[in-house]
This record gives structure tokens, C-alpha cells and sequence, in this order.
């Protein structure tokens, strides 16, 4: 007669654990897998996220290098009259691959426009030192005319971001050269002057920098102003919390420095290293993120006015709604009127440049 083994009820308790064990387990992975997938596997609805980059150099490649990381972008474009520089860009860029999300990296030409969500336009003359932005007007309003009309004959359905200076007279000339509604034209403005502007005041507050909100405004240059009525730090406003803060006696002085510290920030880089380029990759990487994206963030861009705060027919910065079509909203914020007559004087200095070119 066949005698059952002393540890057989062992062994099959141990092997029910095992296999309740491992079920747990496949569950767990199989779970994460579709969950990963999920997230990482586009929808057949989505559309394929192009970026064509138009002009190779600093602030053309800086912006590629921080926009491959982000994994904004399904497929980065590159173009320049320069083959080899786009050439040797690209090759730089697709050797990093393994250490930044899957994206295609390459040169590219005019037929690239015609698929692209997004055409960010860096080319032109590099602003030399002691030069102002308006200075370049002449040089540059050539070279991103002719981009603008070239994008517009490839029959684009996206958006233009000029980053070329100065920035909104050229936004405005790339606007009329295009022919598009205004809001799929929009330059990077003060965007960038608006984060320096954040820097700044969180420094001297020694507040962390994602609490402070605040914006510069009006043209991307020697008349920009800082808004300070719609200043904030912890969601109180700035006047109200340099009382609680009791860390400066003047704070109207103060207030005056760091406005003017702003303002000059660019020309102190460009006399110390010939050019600016690390803060606007990132600052051009989120005007990105919010049109690829549909985020309907609120961006100080270069945008087109037909009548808010009393401006028509320029483009210059203030607070405007930026989604997959471009400056969904401009917000007609209410600032003060020495704001507001700061906000004029940049119209007025931008209109003469714009009636110079006779756009």
C-alpha cells in the first residue's frame, strides 16, 4: 500500500504560498506595465508633436538641448543656412539620447513647416555688445520676413514663436509677412525678463523663487517696466508683504534697483560672455510646453493688441492665455497708471521702429 510522506502537507502549503505569492506579484507588474504603457504610448488622437527650430546657433541648439530633455517634442527639426553647423548641432544632440526620453533629432528643410505644431525662429544677427535690441531692427527684419513668408507658403496649420530681437518689432513684421490671425504669431517677449524679475525679488526677500509671481511687461528692452501692482509673494502683494518682511528701511529704493537690475541683466551677460542663451532655452522650453501641451498658461509673450489697454496695431508683452493655437486670451489686467503710461511709452517707441521699416 502507498504511503503518503510525512512533509507532503508541508510541501503543498509551501507551494499554495509560492503560487499565491507569484499571482500577487504577475498582478503588481502586469498592473505598473499598463499603467506605464498608458502613460508613455500616445493616442491615435494626439497629434504628433513637430518642432521645427529655425536658426542653429546658441540659442537655437540650447533651446534643442533643453526642449530633447524635456520630452515635450516627438520630433525635433533643425535648420540654417549653415549645413555643416546643423550638421555638427545634430550629431551633438543624437549622442545623448540614452540619457533624455525618445525623440527624433535631426536637419531638416523649408517642406519641414508644413507639419510642425510649433516653428521657433532664433536666426539673425547676435546683438553685439553695447548694441541695443533696436539696433538689430534693420539686420534682422530681412532675415525673419522672409522665414515668416517661407513657413506661410508651406501651408503651416501652427504656431510661430520668434526669438530673434528685437523680438517684438520682428513678431509683428513676421505677423504681416504671414498673413495669419494674430494670435498664432507670438514672440518670446519678457518672458524671460519676468522669470530674471522672479529671481531677483526672491533673492533679496530670500523666498523661494516658485512663490514669487510676478511680471515685466512692454517691449522686450530698454522700456520694459516691472508691474508691480501685480506682484505677489505667497499671494500677498508685494508692498503688503515687504511690512511683514521688515528686511529693508527703504523699500522704494529698493524697489527701483531691482527693477533696473532687471532691466540690464541681458547687457551685463552679453559683456561678460558675447551672448545669452541658458535662461531662454528654459524660458522658450515653457512657452513650448504650454502650446504642445494645451496648458492655457498665463506667458508674458510678445502678442498683438487691437485695443487692450487703450494700444492697437503693435506687439508687445503682457499677460496672455498660451495654448496649442497661440494666445488664446489676452488678459486685460487693470495696472496702475504709471504703469500703464510705462506700458505706452514702450507702444509708442516700438510703433516708430515698426513705421521706420514700413511694414
Amino acid at each position: 500500500m502507498f504511503k503518503v510522506p510525512d512533509n507532503c502537507f508541508q510541501i503543498t502549503v509551501s507551494n499554495c504560498q509560492f503560487c499565491l505569492w507569484f499571482s500577487n506579484f504577475y498582478t503588481v507588474v502586469l498592473f505598473n506595465l499598463c499603467n506605464f504603457n498608458k502613460m508613455h504610448t500616445k493616442k491615435e488622437s494626439e497629434p504628433h508633436r513637430k518642432v521645427v527650430v529655425v536658426g542653429a546657433g546658441s540659442v537655437g541648439a540650447t533651446y534643442c538641448y533643453s526642449l530633447a530633455q524635456s520630452g515635450l517634442a516627438d520630433e525635433i527639426v533643425l535648420i540654417d543656412r549653415n549645413e555643416d553647423l546643423v550638421k555638427g548641432q545634430v550629431l551633438d544632440l543624437v549622442h545623448g539620447q540614452p540619457f533624455f526620453p525618445m525623440v527624433d533629432i535631426r536637419a531638416g528643410s523649408e517642406e519641414d513647416y508644413a507639419d510642425s505644431q510649433l516653428v521657433v525662429v532664433t536666426a539673425g544677427a547676435a546683438q553685439k555688445p553695447g548694441e541695443t535690441r533696436l539696433q538689430l531692427l534693420k539686420k534682422n527684419a530681412d532675415i525673419v520676413g522672409g522665414i515668416a513668408e517661407t513657413v506661410a507658403r508651406q501651408e503651416c496649420n501652427g504656431v510661430m514663436l520668434i526669438v530673434s530681437n528685437p523680438v517684438d518689432v520682428l513678431t509683428y513684421v513676421a505677423l504681416k509677412r504671414t498673413g495669419w490671425e494674430s494670435g498664432r504669431v507670438i514672440g518670446s517677449g519678457t518672458v524671460l525678463d519676468s522669470a530674471r524679475f522672479r529671481h531677483i525679488l526672491g533673492k533679496h526677500c530670500d523666498v523661494d523663487v516658485h512663490n514669487v509671481h510676478a511680471y515685466f511687461l512692454g517691449e522686450h528692452g530698454d522700456s520694459e517696466f516691472a508691474a508691480w501692482s501685480m506682484t505677489h509673494i505667497a499671494g500677498i502683494p508685494v508692498d503688503e508683504y515687504c511690512k511683514v518682511c521688515g528686511k529693508c528701511p527703504g523699500w522704494k529704493k529698493e524697489r527701483d534697483l531691482i527693477e533696473k537690475q532687471v532691466r540690464e541683466s541681458a547687457y551685463h551677460i552679453i559683456n561678460s560672455k558675447g551672448s545669452t542663451y541658458f535662461a531662454v532655452g528654459l524660458a522658450l522650453v515653457k512657452i513650448t510646453s504650454s502650446i504642445l501641451r494645451k496648458q492655457n498658461s498665463v506667458l508674458t509673450v510678445s502678442s498683438f493688441l487691437s485695443g487692450e489697454f487703450g494700444i492697437k496695431d503693435v506687439c508687445l508683452s503682457v499677460p496672455c492665455i498660451i495654448s496649442d493655437r497661440g494666445v488664446l486670451k489676452i488678459i486685460d489686467s487693470r495696472l496702475s497708471t504709471e504703469e500703464l503710461n510705462s506700458l505706452h511709452n514702450s507702444a509708442d517707441i516700438l510703433r516708430k521702429a515698426i513705421d521706420s521699416l514700413e511694414v
